[in-house]
């Protein structure tokens, strides 16, 4: 399979070095980095080691076959103008936060599959990735249900011998995805530490109160997310990735905008008057800092 991947950055690199194993495989990222994996292939190291050579480029290619989307949310409207150009059969989102595949959807002329990711990774420096965890991605149809298009898709990963799920409750799944990012992103940025130091002490005790305020919204939604099992997950995923930064952490890291507002900030909107203090306040901390530094 053809695929480019746009926003070549930790994960997207991540699972576009995975993929490219299997497949031929486009990054679509930023100098150093793509000029680095251009004139040396991309390195993973940490749960993986090997080194692969996906073309890299700074821009979209005429066609693929399929395009996986990994930008930062408030990223997603470039992303789809920018696909728009491009004649793609289908496209999977692998992005943090809610709302990612309609903003796609509205561009593109093709299938649009929801997906979650939990692999960690981190960009060690340019040409070279590293994975903290191994996870696993779902994905399929955003309206739930399945499709030919998501088999076709879930076939390529697996062939790539990334674990994969094909999912038919993947608005469910991007809810849970929600409550587990909710809690452990703003509350890692915010106190300045990894993931593993959630799994007990004060730190787990906001990301789980903030996972339980995520279930109780969903619930109001009509999505059938209980409180336990969604802090039950957050704690497992916390455990797996102990030694990962949070893509907000490292966004606080590099002095970059966070995705606050498509997580935590998107708990709060869509709450429409339930009482979410916790979100609410780590919301508030977070866009805070980001205009102490002039990123809103």
């Amino acid at each position: 399979m053809n695929v480019v991947v746009f926003g070549a950055g930790s994960l997207g690199s991540l699972v576009g070095g995975l993929l490219a194993r299997e497949h031929d495989v486009t990054l679509v990222g930023r100098d150093p980095h793509v000029s680095a994996v251009r004139e040396g292939g991309l390195r993973v190291s940490g749960e993986f080691e090997f080194t692969t050579s996906p073309s890299a480029t700074t821009s979209v290619p005429d066609a693929a076959d399929l395009a996986v989307v990994t930008v930062k949310a408030y990223d997603t409207p470039e992303a789809a103008a920018a696909l728009a150009d491009c004649d793609i059969d289908s496209c999977l989102s692998l992005q943090n936060g809610m709302g990612n595949e309609a903003t796609l959807a509205d561009e593109l002329d093709c299938p649009v599959l929801a997906g979650t990711s939990t692999y960690g990774a981190r960009l060690a420096e340019p040409g070279h990735v590293e994975c903290t965890g191994v996870g696993e991605v779902a994905l399929g149809p955003r309206e739930g249900g399945s499709s030919t298009v998501a088999d076709e898709v879930g076939a390529a990963f697996d062939a790539a011998r990334i674990e994969t799920t094909v999912a038919d409750d993947m608005h469910r799944r991007l809810w849970e995805k929600l409550a587990v990012n909710a809690g452990i992103n703003a509350t890692t940025a915010l106190a300045r530490v990894e993931n593993g130091a959630l799994v007990d002490g004060p730190g787990g005790d906001v990301a789980a109160a903030s996972a339980r305020e995520v279930a109780r919204v969903a619930r109001e939604q009509g999505i059938d997310l209980s409180d336990e099992p969604v802090v039950s997950l957050l704690a497992s995923v916390a455990a797996d990735t102990a030694a990962n930064r949070s893509s907000m952490l490292q966004d606080v890291d590099s002095g970059s905008r966070t995705e606050v507002d498509a997580i935590n900030g998107y708990v709060v909107d869509a709450a429409a008057g339930e009482a979410v203090p916790v979100n609410r306040t780590l919301t508030a901390l977070v866009r805070a800092w980001e205009r102490e530094r002039g990123l809103r």
